[in-house]
């Protein structure tokens, strides 16, 4: 049975500025752990990493045998983001949830609900409609030594900045983003 509304989400990085987001339209019966490979696709990022999703004080992963080891006494356990809808979560229009990918960078995305859309069968869904800025490669330092990589590639005379021309590629720009493009893959994919 088709859904009889379209979630318009909005993904934002935190802490970037000028802000890196996407918007992409997906079903609200869309399970957290499928929103998880799709943030990975509009972000541009590798999936190389650990993640998790945020509301309120309760987590949402994908459950390993040593999370009662590692928990905090009195936290709650982390639900199953495998068995947790979007709609669970995300109700109406302005709620917000975090998405947390890569513990060591730290790359804390608000993913919030923009709008709630009448169900429209000619819409592929999900699909990536809007975005601003490429996202920052992985393993760099998250958002401060993102920042700091930039300004080493503004600076010739900058003591890493052939070493880090070579690392990231001489055509790398920052403020490239073309959401078609990037809806063209999720296209492709099996979601």
């Amino acid at each position: 049975m088709p859904p009889r509304v379209t979630y318009q989400l909005r993904i934002v990085l935190r802490r970037t500025r000028p802000p890196i987001w996407r918007r992409v339209l997906v079903p609200p019966s869309m399970h957290l752990d499928t929103l998880h490979h799709l943030i990975q696709v509009v972000m541009g990022w590798e999936n190389s990493h650990l993640h998790m999703f945020m509301k309120g004080k309760q987590r949402y992963s994908v459950p390993s045998p040593w999370d009662n080891d590692f928990r905090m006494p009195g936290t709650p356990r982390d639900l199953d983001e495998r068995k947790c809808r979007i709609n669970q979560l995300l109700k109406r229009e302005k709620d917000w949830m975090t998405y947390m990918y890569d513990f060591g960078d730290s790359w804390e995305h608000k993913v919030t609900l923009q709008k709630i859309l009448p169900y429209d069968p000619s819409v592929r869904l999900p699909a990536c409609i809007s975005g601003r800025r490429r996202c920052p490669p992985e393993d760099c330092g998250g958002v401060w030594g993102y920042y700091e990589m930039l300004e080493i590639l503004k600076d010739p005379n900058a003591r890493d900045h052939e070493h880090m021309k070579e690392w990231i590629g001489e055509d790398f720009d920052p403020d490239a983003f073309s959401p078609r493009a990037v809806d063209i893959i999720v296209g492709k994919l099996r979601w």
